[in-house]
């Protein structure tokens, strides 16, 4: 299936006894209860109609419904609501439209509001052979209005450590590695990543905006000017990089890894320059990382030779190197924005392209984890169960122990089918989890379904191997569940 795979094997001689089968058939889901079965086979069909995400869970363009009076100065603006919220509001009311809410899309999706509830959460995935990946539900959309003042940001870092140490807590017993999830945005300007962004792609703009100068300036605090910015940017950089540095001094400290999310074209470039910074000083031999991982989207056409760049980069830089591979989920917005602009259209032409860009960096990931591990990991952050078969499959040709430096991610909540019987096989599966109030969460869930859109529509198998499992356990035996 893989040339380098069996390149490698062919060196290392042949295995001795063939991959073990997994099956994707929606056996494991014995191990769940009839509610949350219940609740994940109605939530999903839910939100496999398109009405639903394109329309129910957009901002409500009626006044009425939006929250009343101007936040107080130096407050935080109030949270939007959608038009789920509003027609539930409407028919229900407010107390019962939130009771059915957290009942349905919260409950499916988010850990809970409390570190008790997430605890709660975390200890029945760890029942189940899963363990958590923590997402803080914090970032900044690219078009969100300009905010004044680093007060937002330093909000949001106190936000960040709370992050990495509920993280922490959350396996503190054992001595399996901890994740959480970062958005950069949520620590610094979407308006300066852009700046940065245009800047470095820019002919002889890699001196001034190098990783080893910004890692200096984080390590030193000294002031750092750039050309290309005024005194106003030039400062909340700093504070930027900053905000970031305590960020992953604290993870280290408490021995939780980073990864950090990728987001639209017009940022990447600048997140992947405070990466590859943070990398400089985190991701050192002597600190046993990598603590600070990068994401890289398979639908982007320049992804593999970017991440055959950086993986080169990082052996010959001595830097430990770990990568959250995904296919990437702005899609829609990547292609508005190069017509509107009139620019090349960086994403693949289709899924099958993607697909195809997926496989071949996977198998540049492992074949790479195979020969520098474990100064190399991977996160194979995919719900598509034939990358799953094929990770799992060179894994086993390669030599690479099952929960060892590659794993695999996918959402609360979502293709359970596959995570329950890769926990059950003995590899290391995290969840993404987010978590905070019903207010906090569902602005994030709006954009992640929004992004994920082709994904929730197409979750048919998973909708299909729920009903049977529920129709199994409800109908008397010998009789046949339809189809």
């Amino acid at each position: 299936m893989l040339q380098t795979c069996r390149a490698l094997c062919s060196q290392a001689g042949p295995p001795s006894r063939s991959c073990p089968p997994l099956k994707f058939d929606g056996g494991a889901f014995q191990l769940k209860h009839t509610k949350e079965l219940t609740r994940a086979l109605l939530v999903l069909r839910l939100c496999a109609w398109p009405p639903l995400v394109t329309h129910g869970l957009a901002v409500s363009s009626d006044p009425e419904d939006q929250p009343e009076g101007s936040p107080k100065p130096g407050a935080e603006p109030s949270l939007p609501v959608t038009q789920l919220q509003a027609w539930s509001q409407r028919l229900l009311g407010s107390r019962l439209s939130g009771a059915f809410l957290r009942a349905s899309f919260y409950g499916q999706f988010v850990a809970g509001e409390t570190a008790e509830e997430v605890r709660d959460c975390v200890q029945q995935l760890r029942t189940l052979g899963l363990r958590p990946l923590l997402a803080v539900p914090t970032e900044e959309e690219p078009d969100s209005t300009a905010k004044t003042g680093e007060a937002c940001y330093e909000g949001n870092l106190g936000v960040m450590l709370r992050g990495v140490d509920l993280s922490r807590s959350l396996l503190e017993p054992l001595s399996q590695p901890s994740f959480m999830q970062l958005k950069v945005t949520a620590l610094t300007s979407t308006r300066l990543c852009k700046e940065l962004t245009s800047w470095v792609r820019r002919p002889g703009a890699s001196l001034e905006l190098s990783p080893e100068r910004l890692a200096e300036a984080m390590d030193s605090g000294q002031s750092l000017q750039v050309s290309c910015l005024n005194a106003e940017q030039n400062q909340h950089l700093q504070a930027s990089l900053s905000r970031l540095h305590r960020v992953a001094q604290h993870a280290r400290a408490r021995h939780v890894r980073l990864l950090v999310d990728a987001e639209y074209t017009s940022l990447n470039p600048a997140l992947s320059l405070l990466v590859a910074a943070l990398a400089m000083r985190w991701n050192s031999p002597g600190e046993g990382g990598p603590w600070v991982w990068n994401t890289y989207q398979a639908y982007l056409k320049d992804t593999l030779e970017r991440l055959e760049r950086d993986t080169e980069a990082a052996h010959r830089a001595g830097l430990a190197f770990g990568v959250k591979l995904v296919r990437g989920a702005y899609l829609d917005k990547e292609r508005a924005v190069a017509r509107l602009q009139g620019t090349e259209d960086p994403t693949q032409p289709d899924y099958e392209a993607t697909s195809r860009s997926y496989s071949r960096c996977l198998e540049l990931m492992l074949t790479h984890v195979a020969r520098h591990s474990p100064m190399c990991h991977l996160m194979v952050a995919s719900h598509n169960e034939e990358s799953v078969r094929q990770a799992t499959k060179c894994m086993w040709e390669l030599g690479i122990p099952l929960d060892g430096p590659v794993c695999f991610g996918q959402l609360l909540g979502m293709c359970d089918h596959v995570s329950l019987a890769l926990g059950q096989a003995g590899y290391a599966v995290y969840k993404s989890i987010p978590y905070g109030s019903l207010e906090e969460v569902i602005p994030y869930l709006i954009r992640r379904a929004q992004e994920n859109r082709s994904v929730l529509q197409g979750a048919r198998r998973e909708q299909k191997l729920l009903a049977q499992e529920l129709w199994r356990r409800l109908l008397p035996r010998g009789r046949r569940a339809p189809h």
